[in-house]
């Protein structure tokens, strides 16, 4: 597929996400993080109780880099690794947390949105940078956060998660609203500034590669 029909795709996808809250308590939530080493992509999924946050489960696929890294394409290299460990899971969890965009995308269409309509399960969309939109830098206390805007609507928000640390990105995925999206990323996050859920998959994904 090229870049073109890509963010065709994700146009015509992005009209099925849904962005208001449909799922019920929160009891497990899972980081999604994904390694690279030479050509092989390596998608570490680790499901974590909620709040402790202690792990419940998890899982790895490794497969070959078939698709050049695009700005704002990251599901379609990274999306089916993915797709394989979550179906190695022997339990689903609750809600999904990406390393990534989720509706913080030019065509609404990021990583968290694209993995979390394709599975049909709650995601949020946590990055360490951004991809589109404008904002104002929020206070510096944890917990502040400001909208993130791009041509007039709000499709994310800055959200400091450790005081007078850098804030993170954080977007609807699917099947959540932007504030309870705040609200699982703050109850996450322990004392750093990544939530627990990536911090724990980016250190599996990391030894899946070794």
């Amino acid at each position: 597929m090229s870049p073109r029909d890509a963010r065709r795709l994700q146009m015509k996808l992005a009209a099925h996400v849904i962005r208001e809250k449909r799922l019920g308590t929160i009891e497990t939530v899972a980081g999604i993080d994904v390694g690279m080493k030479g050509d092989m992509v390596c998608a570490a999924i680790v499901v974590l109780n909620f709040p402790k946050l202690d792990v419940a489960a998890q899982s790895t696929a490794a497969r070959r880099i078939t698709c050049p890294y695009i700005p704002g394409l990251l599901s379609f290299r990274e999306g089916p690794v993915i797709l394989d460990a979550l179906d190695r899971l022997n339990r689903k969890p609750d809600l999904l947390i990406f390393d990534g965009q989720g509706i913080g995308n030019p065509c609404r269409l990021g990583i968290a949105s694209h993995i979390g309509l394709l599975s049909d399960l709650p995601s949020i969309g946590c990055a360490k940078s951004r991809l589109c939109g404008q904002y104002q830098e929020p206070d510096v206390e944890r917990g502040s956060h400001v909208p993130l805007m791009d041509h007039g609507e709000t499709i994310g928000a800055i959200v400091r998660t450790r005081t007078n640390v850098k804030p993170v990105f954080v977007s609807i995925g699917h099947r959540v609203d932007l504030q309870t999206c705040i609200d699982v990323v703050l109850a996450c996050c322990k004392g750093y500034r990544l939530p627990e859920t990536t911090r724990k998959a980016h250190r599996l994904a990391a030894d899946g590669l070794f």
